[in-house]
């Protein structure tokens, strides 16, 4: 097989050479993953497609009650009846997250319903590139990724955390991008204040929550080629497929790491930290010459 000759899965050799050396992921053994969901409720955001959908899907078979919440109600309950078709449990509750009494509301009736929740997978996101200067009047661009990338999901948790502090137990998964970790990239104001206003807002809450047995994971994960992605051609880019992504998730519910994050993750980030001056002119000349 040569390196531009599609694999079975679509993607040519190459590609999924370098991905599995920038990006190497985690999937836990199918035994560790049933024992670690199995009758536990389990919800998950952004369930309707792409990393929520896939990852929804693994923990529905590996025995979890699954609670699916996204906007799109008639995709949502296609995922929920195939879940079901292969013998899981799952439940659909359309909602949209940046709507934040409804959100108050939807903990609320979880809770009712449910009795509890074990895990919370952040998963739903908004995701824009612009650069500024077409963003003079596009206000909303920033309000509508804050909603939904970090109010929302905070809307959501201030709900639910009570009742796991008082169960001395819980986790939160967040899904977060590997581009926080990078020097900020020209086009994605919007997006990477939204993402890390929320991640610093997960962290900071995990130092208090700890001492009550609630637990969170922030998984930094690179470029997943989604409907999300699809708009910026990342073509050139290696980047994981949702099912991979999805064993990322799946790892982070069964092994309860701190953060994931690709392993070169550290020492660039401390070059990264060292060198900001010289990052920053890094990223300038880069957006000059249009390569970002």
């Amino acid at each position: 097989m040569t390196e531009t000759q599609p694999t079975a899965n679509g993607r040519p050799l190459a590609e999924r050479v370098a991905t599995r050396l920038l990006y190497p992921t985690s999937r836990p053994r199918e035994k560790a993953l049933h024992d670690a969901v199995s009758g536990r409720v389990v919800l998950v955001t952004g369930a309707s497609h792409g990393i929520g959908k896939a990852s929804a899907r693994r923990l529905g078979a590996a025995g979890a009650i699954v609670l699916l919440v996204a906007r799109s109600t008639e995709d949502l309950t296609q995922v929920a009846a195939d879940i079901r078709a292969e013998g899981g449990t799952a439940h659909a509750y359309p909602a949209d997250l940046t709507d934040f009494d409804a959100v108050e509301q939807l903990a609320r009736d979880l809770l009712t319903e449910h009795g509890h929740i074990d895990v919370v997978v952040n998963n739903a996101g908004k995701s824009i590139r612009r650069p500024i200067d077409e963003s003079y009047d596009r206000f909303h661009d920033f309000t509508r990724t804050i909603d939904i990338n970090y109010l929302g999901p905070v809307r959501l948790l201030l709900t639910l955390l009570p009742h796991m502090r008082d169960r001395k137990q819980g986790h939160i998964v967040n899904v977060a991008t590997w581009g926080l970790l990078m020097p900020p990239t020209p086009r994605w104001s919007a997006y990477g204040a939204s993402k890390g206003a929320f991640d610093t807002w997960l962290r900071t809450v995990a130092t208090e929550i700890a001492g009550d047995g609630v637990t969170t994971t922030s998984i930094y994960m690179p470029l997943v080629h989604t409907r999300m992605s699809a708009p910026t051609d990342f073509s050139n880019i290696p980047g994981l497929t949702v099912e991979e992504a999805a064993d990322l998730v799946c790892h982070a519910v069964t092994a309860r790491p701190r953060e994931i994050a690709p392993w070169w993750q550290a020492p660039f980030q401390a070059w990264s930290d060292l060198s900001r001056a010289q990052a920053a002119r890094f990223m300038e000349r880069a957006f000059r010459r249009g390569r970002v």
